[in-house]
C-alpha cells in the first residue's frame, strides 16, 4: 500500500470513529516480532475443484452453521444435530487450501487441509497412515464432526511431524482415520484453530485439551510463540502461499500488521473472532457495525449477516445463478463495483476491492458460467445479524491481507501485502 493510500485510510479511520461506536486505531497494535532464525516456513497450496457442482455458497454456509453449532455444543456436551449442521462435503469444494506435512520417522507425506476453526491434526482420508519408529500409540479414540458431511472416526497415536527439513515436532497428537467421508482428495486436516477446539474429540479423556502442532512447537522450542501468519499470492492454482509458525514474516507486508483482540462475543469468541464493522463504496453505506465475526482458511467466500448481504445484493445489482451456486453481476455492473471495507477491531480499515469481490474471469467456464458475467465471491451467511458470528472473513480476503492468528497475545493481526490491490481476477 502506498504512503499516500495509507494516509487515505488513516483519514478515513479517523472520519469513522467520531462516526462509530468502534473506538479506531490508526496506527498498529504492538506486539513482539519473534527473531527470524525462530520462524518456521510452511508452503500453502490452493486447489481447484471442478468435478461437482457449484456449491460454493452451499458449503460456505453450512461451514457457518458448523462452526457455530460445534462451539455451542462444546461446553454443554451436547453434539450438533445433524438437522441444524447440514453440509456439504470437502471433495465438493471448488476452492481448497492445503500444506504438505511428513509425519513418522523414516516421514511419509500427507497433503493436508489447513484448518484455523478446529484443533486436531489427523490423517488417513486418502493416503493411509504408516506407522514407523517414531509412532507411539495412546488409550484414545477421537472423533471429530465439521459438519454433516465431512466426519472422521478413528484412533489417536502420537508421532513426529516435520514441517521442513530439520524442524520437527516430537509426540504430536494425530488422529488415525479408520472411517472418514467427504474429504477427498485431502488426506487429512491441520487443526491449527485454538486449542480448546479439541476438548471432547478423545475418548475416554473426552475433557483433555489437545496440543496443537503450534502448541508444541513453542513447548519444545522450535518457536518463541505460539502463533501463525498466512501470506498469499493470488494466483488461480499451485503452491502460491505460505504458513509462517512463531512470528511474521516481514518481508511478506507492507508498513506494519495490525493487531485486534479477539472479540468477547459467543460463538466468535471460541475462534479466531474479532468485532467488525462493514462499509459498501466511496460513500462507506453501513453494513455492519461492532458485529463480532471470524477469519477462518476452511471458508472459500467472505460471508456477511443476511440482513447485511441484502443491502450489499442491493448496492450491486447481482442475481443468484441457480447453475453456478453464486451470486452474478453483468460486465457492466463489475465496472461500476465499488470496495467493501471491513474495520477489524480497531485495528485497521481493509479495502476488499472490486476485483478481490469476483471469482478468477478466466476460469468462469470452469464453474458453468458465462463470460457475460462476473461471480461474486461474497455470499450470505444464512442467518441474520445477532447471533454472535455475522461474519466470516473466508480465503477471498485472506489471499488479499497478510493475516495473523495470535494465540500467545489473544489477537488476530492484518497487514497489506503488494498484492492486496492485485487485478488478478
Amino acid at each position: 500500500m502506498s504512503l499516500l493510500k495509507f494516509r487515505i485510510f488513516t483519514a478515513l479511520l479517523l472520519v469513522l470513529s467520531h462516526d462509530t461506536d468502534i473506538a479506531v486505531q490508526a496506527g498498529p497494535s504492538r506486539v513482539a516480532r519473534a527473531p527470524v532464525d525462530k520462524l518456521v516456513t510452511l508452503p500453502i497450496k490452493k486447489h481447484l475443484n471442478f468435478t461437482g457442482p457449484g456449491t460454493m455458497l452451499q458449503h460456505g454456509q453450512a461451514r457457518a452453521r458448523s462452526l457455530r453449532e460445534r462451539a455451542i455444543a462444546r461446553p454443554t456436551g451436547v453434539p450438533p444435530s445433524s438437522s441444524e449442521v447440514g453440509g456439504v462435503t470437502i471433495e465438493n469444494q471448488i476452492l481448497g487450501y492445503s500444506a504438505y506435512v511428513n509425519i513418522g520417522t523414516p516421514p511419509t507425506g500427507y497433503a493436508l487441509v489447513v484448518d484455523t476453526g478446529s484443533a486436531n491434526t489427523w490423517v488417513g482420508a486418502n493416503q493411509p497412515y504408516v506407522v514407523t519408529s517414531s509412532t507411539e500409540t495412546t488409550a484414545n479414540d477421537v472423533e471429530v464432526s465439521y459438519s454433516n458431511g465431512p466426519w472422521m472416526f478413528g484412533t489417536e497415536y502420537t508421532d513426529t511431524v516435520e514441517l521442513g527439513p530439520g524442524l520437527s515436532v516430537r509426540g504430536q497428537s494425530i488422529g488415525v482415520a479408520l472411517y472418514s467421508e467427504g474429504f477427498a482428495p485431502y488426506d487429512g486436516i491441520l487443526g491449527l484453530g485454538p486449542t480448546a477446539l479439541s476438548i471432547g474429540t478423545l475418548t475416554p479423556e473426552n475433557s483433555l485439551r489437545v496440543p496443537t502442532v503450534t502448541d508444541n512447537l513453542v513447548a519444545q522450542g522450535v518457536t518463541g510463540q505460539n502463533m501463525v501468519s498466512i501470506f498469499f499470492e493470488p494466483a488461480t492454482e499451485g503452491p502460491i502461499g505460505e504458513l509462517t509458525f512463531g512470528g511474521v514474516d516481514p518481508t511478506k507486508f507492507v508498513n506494519e500488521v495490525y493487531y485486534a483482540p479477539i472479540t468477547t462475543q459467543f460463538p466468535s469468541s471460541e475462534y479466531y473472532g474479532v468485532d467488525q464493522a462493514v462499509y459498501y463504496g466511496d460513500q462507506l453505506e453501513t453494513l455492519l457495525v461492532n458485529n463480532p465475526g471470524i477469519l477462518d482458511t476452511a471458508t472459500s467466500l467472505v460471508l456477511l449477516a443476511t440482513d447485511a448481504f441484502t443491502k450489499y445484493v442491493a448496492a450491486v445489482g447481482a442475481v443468484f445463478d441457480e447453475t453456478v451456486g453464486l451470486y452474478r453481476i453483468t460486465l457492466a455492473q463489475y465496472s461500476n463495483l465499488q470496495s467493501l471495507f471491513f474495520l477489524v477491531g480497531d485495528a485497521v480499515l481493509c479495502e476488499f476491492t472490486a476485483n478481490a469481490q469476483i471469482w478468477p474471469r478466466q476460469l468462469n467456464y470452469a464453474i458453468g458460467g458465462s463470460d457475460q458475467y462476473a461471480y461474486l465471491l461474497v455470499g450470505d451467511i444464512g442467518h441474520v445479524s445477532g447471533s454472535g458470528m455475522d461474519i466470516i472473513l473466508g480465503m477471498p480476503f485472506i489471499e488479499r491481507f497478510y493475516t495473523v492468528f495470535d494465540y500467545t497475545h489473544g489477537v488476530v493481526g492484518v497487514g497489506y501485502t503488494e498484492y492486496t490491490d492485485n487485478e488478478g481476477n
